[in-house]
């Protein structure tokens, strides 16, 4: 509901914060504190970050965030987005669970081949030491 949003806009205001302070504070683009203001929950991060977004806000103006959060809660069940949190979640979950599981292939690869790269060149480095240094092939 806006309502929400429109209470937290006047809590701030109240506390004599600006809506840019809350933004410096919370590393949170404006353009989401002003969508959180305004009651537009989908155009916010979806999940847990939604919820973050809230406590920072609470955070950076001073509030208490433990009945803000029940109150949060019950806007977005009111919104019908209560039921889409659990998919976001599993969704960014899964989503961190195929990058990871396909980057780590190409990146145990590159390691792998700095270790020979770098045998190798120790090999030759010994060799090179071994040959003209000890065996006095070396011209001076």
């Amino acid at each position: 509901m806006e309502r929400f949003g429109d209470e937290l806009r006047m809590e701030r205001e109240r506390r004599r914060v600006a809506l840019e302070t809350v933004c410096e504070i919370t590393k949170v683009s404006v353009r989401h504190l002003e969508a959180l203001e305004a009651g537009r929950y989908s155009e916010l991060p979806g999940g847990v970050f939604r919820k973050g977004i809230v406590r920072g806000y609470l955070h950076a103006i001073g509030a208490d965030p433990t009945d803000w959060l029940e109150r949060f809660d019950e806007a977005l069940r009111s919104n019908g987005m209560a039921e889409h949190a659990d998919e976001s979640w599993v969704e960014f979950a899964e989503n961190v669970r195929r990058t990871r599981s396909s980057g780590a292939g190409s990146r145990v690869d590159s390691r792998w081949l700095g270790v020979v790269v770098m045998v190798g060149t120790l090999v030759a480095l010994g060799w090179g030491v071994w040959k003209f240094v000890l065996h006095g092939r070396l011209f001076l």
